[in-house]
């Protein structure tokens, strides 16, 4: 069994510790919030008094970050992983971030002979906590094989999407698909209550007719037709809808570098502001359902 280091278990990275230690890993942690290393050690885990300490002896290092600063920081500082962690150490970065410091981390990680991952993740908390987690992972084909036992102690589908940024540019791609397909679910039933059609019936025709997707039949926006959907445990996250926003915002950056045309994951990237700032950015996003079906002025 392999010598973890884990820095940064919020809500996500604590799931994915504990499955670590379900597998029988060793797993050292730092966060910067105390609840977060108690849960660790409720887990059989131990806990590190600084980055430094977390990945001193370690044979892998995995992080789970805010964004793209905190990553920077993290890897790339004075008393940071790559500075700090032995010959030979494999790095393995969870975050979902820019493109473009997921290879700067990178390649700064190669000028010490570190192999280094982007593997983003998908499934949210839910898939945190089940380890049934998709992990999208941009690395050398040597650091992909090395990385993928520990990968399926805490997910269920390893894609190797392509070298170094290829996982983040695979997880802000599916988000701007996930994002644009849930405003428009939201629309759909919004529009059919309005018309008087019932929630269930909408359902029972789309989801086995042309419309049906995944933001539908798996996380469908209002209560009922999906049992385990947020909807019906009044919006509770699973994926919140300021870390959709986060995404669709990268998403749009990237864009923006590459002269890409996305007018829909652009307008989704408004309405999801629009949702945050109204102070529902803890919510799931599918709480966006909330907003869409606000009364019209002329109602």
């Amino acid at each position: 069994m392999a010598t973890i280091g884990f820095i940064g278990l919020g809500n996500m990275g604590g799931p994915m510790a504990a499955n670590l230690l379900k597998a029988q890993h060793r797993v050292t942690g730092y966060d910067v919030v105390a609840k977060a290393l108690a849960a660790l050690t409720d887990s059989g885990g131990h806990v590190a008094g600084s980055i430094a300490d977390a990945v001193a002896n370690a044979d892998i290092v995995v992080t789970m970050l805010p964004a793209g600063p905190q990553v920077r920081s993290v890897y790339l500082g004075p008393d940071g992983i790559i500075a700090r962690a032995k010959p030979g150490t494999l790095l393995i970065d969870c975050s979902t971030i820019d493109v473009e410091t997921a290879r700067a981390v990178s390649a700064a990680a190669a000028e010490k002979g570190l192999q280094m991952l982007d593997a983003p993740v998908s499934g949210g908390v839910i898939g945190a906590e089940a380890a049934t987690l998709t992990f999208m992972v941009g690395a050398e084909e040597a650091a992909f094989a090395r990385a993928e036992p520990i990968l399926q102690a805490m997910g269920k589908t390893i894609v190797h999407a392509g070298p170094s940024g290829a996982g983040q540019t695979a997880k802000i791609c599916n988000n701007m698909i996930l994002a644009a397909s849930m405003i428009g679910v939201c629309e759909g039933f919004a529009l059919a209550e309005k018309l008087g059609l019932p929630a269930q019936t909408l359902f029972d025709i789309c989801s086995k007719s042309t419309s049906q997707c995944w933001a539908m039949t798996s996380y469908c926006p209002v209560p009922g037709p999906v049992p385990a959907a947020p909807s019906n445990r009044d919006y509770a996250a699973g994926f919140t809808a300021a870390n959709m926003l986060k995404d669709l915002r990268l998403a749009q950056q990237a864009a923006g570098m590459t002269g890409a045309a996305t007018p829909l994951g652009a307008a989704a990237a408004n309405l999801y502001q629009l949702f945050v700032d109204s102070g529902a950015g803890g919510l799931d996003f599918s709480g966006i359902m909330r907003f869409l079906r606000q009364p019209s002025p002329k109602d």
